[in-house]
């Protein structure tokens, strides 16, 4: 990262020379897809007694045994409701699980060891049979060991080839109280009106991506070695039992037991088998052919209030899309969404039976947000699309993960523009995933989107894999060769993919291989040859272009550019000029210079290279062209395409950032701003501003920059005003996001009449018997700047509407409000209110201390508050918590008190997070 007094003063400067009528813009409306992972310790060689067989190498199982089917008896000792009464004698929460499980399997190399997986659980009884002579055979679990993950069983002979054998285990383990493998999750009941008391209620449900089938029952847990999983569930009466196939019967067991069986599941892996057991009930609904039966489960009162409604509208629509898409239909006869009060990640595709945080499935029409409608109808399709990529067709292992997530998170935006298409879900695709993208891919500490398989082996390098690179560059990359290539012939491609492999594990050359057989044109590079560099390495380039001699060239685009790279990619560039429509030019892998006539500016004209962000890469130009891009910008902007214009932003505003520009031609990039009303542009320049605000809201540059964005901010601001003073909303969808940025940006930079707007609506709302008239959209906003320039009565008022308030939505807003304070003893109230699980769920905790980190009052203390209690903080979603509160870090001793932190704060993230210093 470039020192922070060099930028300092280059920044300073840029203020003190540059003029404009207009800096300010929207925040970024992201649809988050949460990392998905689960909490797993790393795993090491297991210590095995030598046998005939050695342990398996690698942390591999070996591949003498193949599993086909799985018959599975679980049976959680959960009470789901607990009445909340003085001297009431509760029944005993033991939180065990018992089982039994017989898997069929065959065998194709000799053998006499059985390796499987089986951590944190008792494994006795077991009774291996060969079914083709229906003889037992003698066996002892001879190793279970913990740390490893691995269970062996000895044999007394050899399993011969092409034989096939069942072993039936018994079992026993812990309901986790963690959010992973079978866990438990609390709500409370209220009393009904009269009564005294109310209820605690429970469930359970699994959470197994990536590694913890493993801690459910003992299995063959590895995505390529896939089988059918025939499922009971035994449960307390007066519960409902649910998992990923349909059920077939649900009988009494005795007074207190029943039990449920469900349909076979076709061929899946592991880490796809779900269950919960719950109070919940369904709202119903079918696809128009009734082929598929739909059911969204959720609290009582949640559907009660109607809040599976909108989910239940569109689920059926955006499955129909896939199917007409992929010219493959959905495979099961159902399809169960359930709304958990906890879980992390944000949501699951277990085939079937896909589970989802509260807060990303349900919708309150008239209280929760446009904002939040966008988010559960972008991770609804998200996980909708993973019942193709992901369910039918699995990854071969773990270090391709991005198969499954990439294509989730490209395929998503179609259908969401399919069944809502005022959200122009395309537009902000491409924006938000190139900028989460790049952020990460700009660092020497980043990762290639498909590893070599030694060095993903232990659940936390799994598990490290799930971030923006896997998901929004898989995405990207997706994109980059769907223009290459042609729509319509990538999407034939991914058809046939899908059908040649379906129920089987691929990795990236049999896609390569499904959209090469079915290119109509040869010429030029094959498919492979294009996409494995761009696969197998990490980073990106950033393409230099001197429109004077049409030279250009490639490097490594990274923040820190005393890193020597030797890294070149096979470049497509879509290229274009005031002259001339865009044209597609090669640029081999090479570093280059390379001499292109395509690149060579005729009288005067500019050269915009990367048409529309098809690419993935970074441009850099001659300053003459920079400064013929920019004067075209103001005069006319509408030459040069939309995505484009928020891409030149974003790629002065970084090429700055790696010292490779000017800080003040970065800025001068915003200039045309003052006319421009589109959300992309303003997105684009107000996230990257942001990161100048992190730098320096610590510095002497932050007055002088507040002021010069409360002046200009105020015409926008204005402009919204008929709209904030009757709190209404504009009908554009997207004019709404800038009404919303407007009031973010005025008030947060200190615009006297946003603030003062901001305390009024929220007193008005403060007043006996007062009523919340501030309309959804805007009720974060307002929230957080009324608890800013509030005190306690503010601050504690929140607390009491985040305590009372039903609906999710609405309590994310105000928990994210009520980090907003100056005040710093209410900062570390908040901060203490985190340990209590009553107060703030163990699945909010992270983002909630994020969240104060956020405000320049709390980041210190949030640094200082996950150190001392790190034992606790770390049960729940961690992913990014250390890279969030250091996010403003940018000293010398920042970066030591970081560095010295490993031995303290032992997570996944914490190198990446010290290279980002």
């Amino acid at each position: 990262m470039p020192s922070k007094s060099g930028l300092s003063k280059a920044f300073a400067a840029a203020f003190a020379v540059l003029t404009v009528s207009v800096i300010c813009g929207t925040v970024t409306m992201v649809v988050l897809y949460k990392v998905q992972m689960s909490g797993v310790n790393a795993t090491a060689r297991p210590t095995v007694p030598v046998t005939t067989e050695p342990p398996p190498p690698v942390l591999r199982l070996p591949r003498s045994l193949i599993p086909d089917r799985y018959e599975l008896v679980l049976q959680p000792r959960l009470y789901t409701r607990i009445v909340r009464e003085e001297n009431a004698t509760s029944p005993n929460q033991t939180l065990v699980f018992t089982g039994n499980s017989t898997v069929h399997f065959r065998c194709v190399q000799k053998t006499r060891s059985i390796f499987m997986h089986g951590r944190d659980l008792q494994v006795s009884g077991p009774v291996l049979t060969d079914r083709d002579s229906r003889k037992k055979i003698w066996s002892r679990v001879k190793d279970l060991d913990g740390e490893s993950g691995f269970l062996e069983l000895e044999l007394d002979q050899d399993l011969e080839v092409g034989g096939n054998y069942s072993l039936v285990l018994d079992f026993r383990g812990q309901i986790s109280q963690n959010l992973d493998a079978l866990f438990l999750s609390e709500y409370q009941e209220e009393p009904e009106p009269g009564e005294d008391s109310g209820t605690d209620r429970f469930l359970a449900a699994t959470n197994l991506q990536p590694t913890d089938a493993r801690r459910l029952f003992p299995c063959f847990d590895e995505p390529d070695m896939k089988a059918e999983f025939s499922v009971t569930i035994i449960h307390r009466l007066k519960t409902t039992a649910l998992s990923n196939t349909q059920m077939t019967v649900s009988n009494i067991e005795d007074d207190e037991w029943k039990y449920t069986r469900f349909e076979t599941t076709p061929r899946m892996s592991t880490y796809l088998l779900a269950f919960t057991v719950s109070e919940f009930t369904p709202i119903v609904s079918y696809t128009t052919d009734n082929r598929v039966m739909i059911r969204i489960f959720a609290r009582p009162e949640a559907k009660a209030a109607g809040h599976t409604s909108y989910a239940s509208h569109i689920t059926g629509k955006i499955l129909e899309f896939y199917e007409r898409r992929f010219e493959i239909d959905y495979e099961l006869n159902k399809l169960d969404q359930i709304a958990l009060p906890d879980l992390y990640p944000a949501a699951m595709e277990n085939w079937g039976l896909v589970t989802y945080q509260e807060g990303v499935l349900l919708y309150e029409e008239g209280v929760s947000s446009l904002l939040h409608k966008e988010n559960v109808a972008g991770i609804i399709a998200h996980e909708l699309a993973h019942q193709w990529f992901g369910n039918l067709v699995t990854m071969e292992w773990w270090n391709n993960i991005w198969l499954n997530e990439g294509f989730a998170t490209y395929m998503s935006h179609f259908a969401v523009d399919a069944v809502e298409p005022t959200f122009r879900m395309k537009d902000t695709f491409i924006m938000n995933n190139l900028h989460a993208a790049f952020q990460e891919d700009a660092l020497a500490s980043s990762h290639p989107l498909s590893p070599p398989q030694e060095d993903i082996q232990t659940s936390d390098e799994i598990i490290g894999l799930f971030d923006s690179i896997t998901y929004s560059k898989g995405s990207l990359m997706l994109r980059m060769l769907a223009d290459v290539v042609g729509e319509s012939v990538f999407n034939e491609g991914i058809n046939s993919y899908l059908k040649t492999f379906r129920f089987r594990n691929t990795n990236q050359n049999d896609l390569w291989n499904s959209i090469e057989m079915v290119r109509r044109s040869k010429y030029g590079l094959s498919v492979e040859q294009l996409m494995t560099p761009w696969i197998t390495q990490e980073g990106f380039p950033v393409i230099t272009i001197d429109t004077t001699n049409g030279e250009i060239y490639q490097k490594r685009f990274l923040y820190n550019n005393t890193a020597e790279s030797r890294l070149c990619w096979p470049v497509p560039i879509r290229v274009m000029s005031n002259m001339s429509e865009s044209a597609l030019v090669w640029l081999e892998d090479v570093l280059g210079p390379v001499k292109k006539e395509e690149f060579i500016s005729k009288d005067g004209e500019w050269i915009l290279a990367n048409v529309n962000s098809t690419g993935y890469y970074r441009v850099n130009y001659n300053l003459e062209n920079w400064q013929l891009l920019l004067k075209q910008l103001e005069t006319n902007r509408h030459l040069i395409p939309l995505m484009n214009r928020g891409q030149l932003i974003d790629d002065a505003f970084n090429l700055a950032r790696a010292k490779l520009i000017d800080v003040t031609l970065a800025l001068n990039s915003t200039l045309f701003l003052r006319e421009e009303r589109e959300f992309l542009p303003w997105e684009s320049a107000v996230t990257n501003l942001h990161y100048f605000v992190l730098m320096f809201d610590r510095s002497e540059v932050y007055g002088p920059m507040q002021a010069y964005l409360r002046d200009q901010v105020e015409g926008l601001y204005d402009f919204y005003r008929k709209y904030t003073n009757n709190t209404t909303v504009p009908e554009d969808h997207s004019e709404q996001h800038n009404q919303v940025n407007a009031i973010w940006m005025a008030c947060s930079n200190g615009l006297p009449e946003c603030v003062e707007m901001a305390k009024m609506k929220f007193t008005e709302w403060m007043q006996p018997n007062g009523t919340n008239n501030i309309h959804p959209n805007l009720r974060s906003v307002i929230y957080c700047q009324a608890v800013a320039a509030g005190g306690k009565a503010e601050w504690e008022f929140a607390w009491d509407q985040f305590l009372s308030s039903s609906d999710t939505s609405e309590k994310d807003q105000l928990r994210e409000a009520l980090s907003c304070t100056r005040k710093i003893w209410l900062l570390n109230r908040y901060l203490e209110y985190t340990l209590d699980p009553d107060k703030i769920r163990l699945m909010d905790v992270a983002s909630t201390i994020d969240s104060i980190a956020s405000n320049p009052a709390g980041q210190a203390l949030a640094w200082n508050f996950i150190r001392a209690h790190w034992d606790y903080i770390q049960q729940g979603d961690t992913s990014l918590l250390i890279e969030g509160v250091t996010s403003r870090f940018s000293t010398q001793f920042e970066l030591d008190e970081v560095s010295y932190q490993p031995s303290v704060l032992f997570m996944r993230d914490y190198q990446r997070s010290v290279r980002k210093l």
